[in-house]
């Protein structure tokens, strides 16, 4: 015969002590949402684009069937020694970058040491050096980007002696930044005042030892 067992359910601000923490692992775990990323992404994308990256692009499926071209950004996080971000694309010299990007993002002067770096890089070979950033390997870091410098010049003049590793490094520089961002965020909506006040918003219960009821 079915029976009707009566269960004594608590919102999140009725419980205590270990209980809470309960329950906030398990938003962590299971409620987090798995696209909250995406406004960092965002935000990359815009970056990229001001300093002459041209992120190189993947088709992606979305509900109902139809797709999306989806940027080539990779990452992984944030607990291991070989965690980290990269991407996939191609530089050129973009125009007045420095500028524009102490106008978009005025207090990051990682990104503006970054912008100046490559600009001084592309004035001594004449604005004429351009490279391919491939992924390699199956990490996700800054050391996992491929990256073939080459200079477009109509008289063959080579590189300078300094200009293939000051790309290079400045395009990694920006994959450390690009982790460092991704980090931040991560350790912002898992802190516990955001998750309490997502969970208070979802409605969401639980028994008096913090298990997910409803």
């Amino acid at each position: 015969m079915p029976e009707i067992i009566e269960t004594t359910v608590y919102r999140l601000d009725e419980l205590a002590g270990t209980a809470k923490e309960y329950a906030r692992a398990w938003y962590r775990e299971a409620g987090f949402d798995h696209d909250w990323f995406e406004f960092v992404f965002d935000d990359f994308e815009r970056i990229c684009s001001i300093l002459g990256i041209d992120l190189r692009t993947v088709p992606a499926r979305l509900y109902g069937g139809s797709s999306r071209q989806k940027p080539c950004i990779y990452f992984s996080g944030f607990w291991s020694q070989g965690d980290g971000a990269c991407f996939e694309g191609h530089y050129r010299h973009a125009k007045a970058a420095p500028r524009k990007i102490r106008d978009h993002a005025p207090e990051e002067v990682e990104l503006h040491r970054i912008a100046d770096a490559l600009q001084a890089v592309q004035r001594r070979n004449f604005y004429q050096l351009h490279a391919g950033i491939t992924h390699r390997d199956r990490y996700y870091h800054e050391y996992c980007m491929a990256i073939s410098v080459e200079r477009d010049s109509p008289t063959w003049q080579d590189l300078t002696a300094d200009a293939e590793d000051a790309v290079i490094e400045a395009l990694r520089d920006l994959a450390r930044w690009l982790y460092r961002q991704l980090e931040r965020e991560h350790e912002y909506l898992t802190s516990d005042a955001v998750v309490d006040e997502a969970i208070l918003a979802n409605g969401y219960t639980f028994t008096d030892t913090g298990r997910r009821f409803g």
